[in-house]
């Protein structure tokens, strides 16, 4: 593993499980300093400690993202704990799947609060540390649902094409800062979502892609380190899909 991001400050929002969680992990692998943000108090903790244990710079912050209040106050707390704030991923999301016809509106509501104003408040408190530092990387979680829809996901899907609009506008304002925005488009990824679904359903999922199987968490984590690094520094309002092949 390389140190490519060795003296930098990432924070993860949803960073205790999943694609969050091994974010961190790669993350701290090579080299940063990680601020965990998630509302899975015990999960957080959790990994707080095993990272702590391993002699890794992991800090847990409980953090709701939609409450501006509460995001800001994280930020200025990841600061003070690292003395910079350098990469942001905005992992965090949900669904609350439904047609049209029978969504309602708390389920719309819910995943938009969570999926795209969480994402713009984090950017909002982040930011101002990547400007006065003069380098800096936001990543947002995107997916092909963004890119193409899906049935079923009217709220999923309006989230995910709104934050790949915010990326490509907060790459032109960002960019003479010395700061990045770009946004990672997931396909089909085994996690313990997918881990509870009927074999047959995952076995149709993964005839989907060309590549003919699921997609790792640690996949997509590499994906994000790639883009936080300085290697990826002429890459700006970019939305790179890692799907196996799925959308083509």
């Amino acid at each position: 593993m390389t140190n490519r991001l060795s003296g930098r400050t990432a924070v993860v929002t949803g960073g205790a499980s999943g694609i969050g969680r091994a974010t961190v992990l790669r993350f701290l692998q090579e080299g940063a300093r990680v601020a965990i943000w998630d509302v899975q108090a015990d999960r957080g903790r959790a990994l707080e400690a095993e990272c702590r244990a391993q002699g890794l710079p992991a800090r847990f912050f409980e953090v709701n993202t939609t409450d501006a209040a509460a995001v800001h106050e994280a930020a200025r707390l990841t600061h003070e704990a690292f003395g910079s704030l350098d990469i942001l991923v905005n992992n965090a999301g949900i669904t609350r799947d439904s047609t049209l016809k029978k969504m309602s509106p708390e389920q719309w509501d819910l995943v938009i609060a969570v999926n795209l104003t969480g994402v713009f408040h984090c950017t909002h408190a982040a930011y101002p540390y990547m400007e006065a530092g003069g380098w800096g990387r936001v990543l947002t979680a995107a997916s092909v649902v963004g890119l193409y829809g899906n049935f079923g996901q009217t709220n999923y899907a309006a989230t995910k094409g709104g934050v790949i609009a915010m990326t490509k506008v907060w790459a032109k304002e960002f960019g003479r800062k010395g700061i990045t925005a770009n946004a990672v488009a997931p396909g089909f990824i085994r996690t313990e979502m997918t881990d509870m679904l009927p074999e047959n359903v995952l076995k149709t999922m993964q005839e989907k892609a060309p590549a003919n199987r699921l997609g790792t968490v640690e996949e997509v984590a590499a994906a994000y380190a790639f883009l936080a690094s300085d290697e990826a520094a002429f890459i700006n309002g970019a939305v790179l899909s890692v799907d196996g092949g799925l959308t083509l």
